[in-house]
């Protein structure tokens, strides 16, 4: 028996992002005042997927979901959501493994420096 995507059962917190997501693309495209069905034209999609991307389904592709933004003038910001300078625990882990002290490295004793007689 195949699994769809949307059964699968996804923690709390992830459900209510994408519903919050979803309310806010629908937010959105009701202050531009765009139809559903001109939205989904614009962004090659069928407006029952729209309909699906306003829900906040997880079975609709990460792809659709930024096509979507792309055409509500939103889609820059999706390129922030991983950023590093934003990830406060991966920088956090980072600077915990910076060395105590850096170490000059020791010359060797066969090498004279530059300058020095011949």
């Amino acid at each position: 028996m195949r699994t769809s995507r949307t059964s699968v059962v996804l923690p709390i917190p992830v459900r209510r992002a994408l519903s919050k997501l979803g309310r806010d693309i629908r937010d959105a495209r009701l202050r531009r005042r765009i139809p559903v069905a001109v939205a989904a034209e614009r962004a090659s999609i069928s407006r029952m997927t729209l309909h699906k991307v306003e829900k906040g389904d997880p079975g609709v592709g990460l792809g659709i979901y930024a096509t979507v933004l792309f055409v509500l003038g939103l889609a820059e910001r999706l390129s922030d959501l991983a950023d590093v300078r934003h990830d406060a625990t991966g920088l956090q882990l980072e600077e915990e493994q910076l060395p105590q002290r850096i170490r000059t490295p020791r010359r060797r004793s066969g090498k004279k420096k530059a300058g020095e007689g011949a």
